[in-house]
């Protein structure tokens, strides 16, 4: 059994995870603030259930997409006269001109918006493929737990298989779904895209992750293990995929500077 004082912190940083994927969740869904990418839509909230008010902060100044803009009162009748009036004249709604009405791009800033620091770009992209092998180890913990599962009597080979699997699957789905609308692939090259930028990311990821693993079962529980039926276990999980985190950035870094992956 993990002590009492363990106990006590896993729950009170679990529940402040929770709430700040709720936050965020709310702010994507509610405030319909969602983002241009729609997988990154989950991705956020997903890397608040580790990261937590560190994922909060870091979307609310870098992440965070524009709200749905009303027009100003008194404006609605002349904004409905102003497509007539310019369609002869080659110029949009409110005179500018035509060769303007190219919105700025994903990764481009517009016009009063900060710009993106490297290091941020970055950190999306490693949220995003932590964000599959975080919701994949998850899936593996309480099914490997609930059929009981062993290699060679060790329940860490079981975990360590389950979750690269599932991790991978996740994985690929989730950059399937940022590598295949930006390049305009279909299924199957989307798929074979999506699998050659997220291998090498996600196995770093699970490198660091399963290194701990290891550490907790070997070093800090050897008997009893801990169980995904407790609090504790996922508070050194959440530690494990942090970890997982910084040792997928170099990776990440890489496979964006050979084109493998494109910045987000």
């Amino acid at each position: 059994m993990p002590p009492a004082w363990l106990t006590v912190v896993a729950w009170l940083y679990l529940s402040l995870c929770f709430c700040c994927s709720a936050v965020i969740s709310y702010d994507i869904v509610v405030s319909h603030r969602r983002q241009p990418m729609g997988v990154m839509n989950f991705v956020f909230p997903i890397t608040a259930l580790y990261f937590g008010p560190v994922a909060l902060a870091f979307y609310w100044r870098w992440a965070r997409a524009p709200g749905p803009t009303a027009p100003p009162m008194g404006m609605t009748r002349r904004a409905s006269m102003a497509p007539a009036q310019a369609a002869g004249s080659g110029m949009r709604p409110g005179g500018h001109a035509q060769h303007d009405a190219t919105p700025p791009g994903p990764h481009e800033a517009g016009r009063g918006e900060r710009a993106r620091p490297g290091w941020v770009t970055m950190a999306i992209e490693v949220s995003h493929c932590g964000a599959g092998c975080s919701l994949g180890d998850v899936v593996s913990e309480f099914a490997i737990f609930a059929l009981a599962l062993a290699v060679a009597g060790a329940t860490l080979g079981a975990e360590y298989i389950g979750d690269y699997v599932l991790a991978l699957a996740f994985g690929i789905v989730f950059q399937y779904f940022a590598i295949a609308p930006m390049r305009g692939l279909g299924v199957k090259d989307g798929v074979i895209a999506a699998t050659k930028a997220d291998f090498i990311s996600l196995t770093a990821f699970e490198f660091g992750l399963f290194g701990w693993m290891a550490v907790m079962t070997y070093v800090l529980f050897p008997a009893p293990h801990l169980m995904p039926s407790s609090a504790a276990f996922w508070l050194l999980m959440q530690i494990g995929m942090m970890i997982g985190f910084v040792t997928s950035w170099p990776a990440n870094v890489w496979l964006v500077r050979r084109g493998i992956k494109i910045p987000m």
